[in-house]
């Protein structure tokens, strides 16, 4: 009976394919997880930070510093020179929009709604 070489070829080559089949299937698998946590992490990202962020503009530390801010603002407007009374009052009424109205003093809530149009 003759000697198949090409039967004793692939015999010894098994092993190897072997490996290089399980490296290969390997490096497939570690791909498709890295991309379905990329994409997981694209479409759940955004909606957890705005989680996070609605929280954060409702504790009392951001009202307060908010308030504090906007106070600081007002004595910086009265004295301010006329020239930059005008940037002042758009920074306070930018500010003053993120900050509930219930959160706000009265006399407060009055010299923002008293600011020259």
């Amino acid at each position: 009976m003759p000697y198949n070489y090409r039967v004793i070829q692939l015999r010894e080559m098994r092993p190897l394919l072997v490996i290089v089949g399980s490296v290969v299937g390997i490096g497939a698998l570690v791909w498709v997880s890295t991309a379905h946590e990329l994409i997981f992490q694209s479409f759940f990202n955004p909606k957890f930070e705005d989680v996070r962020r609605n929280t954060f503009e409702r504790s009392k530390s951001f009202r307060d510093g908010s308030v504090t801010e906007l106070q600081n603002m007002r004595f910086e407007y009265i004295k301010a020179a006329p020239e930059h009374k005008l940037a002042l009052k758009d920074i306070i009424i930018h500010r003053a929009t993120e900050v509930p109205e219930d959160a706000m003093p009265q006399d407060l809530q009055s010299f923002i709604s008293n600011l020259p149009n």
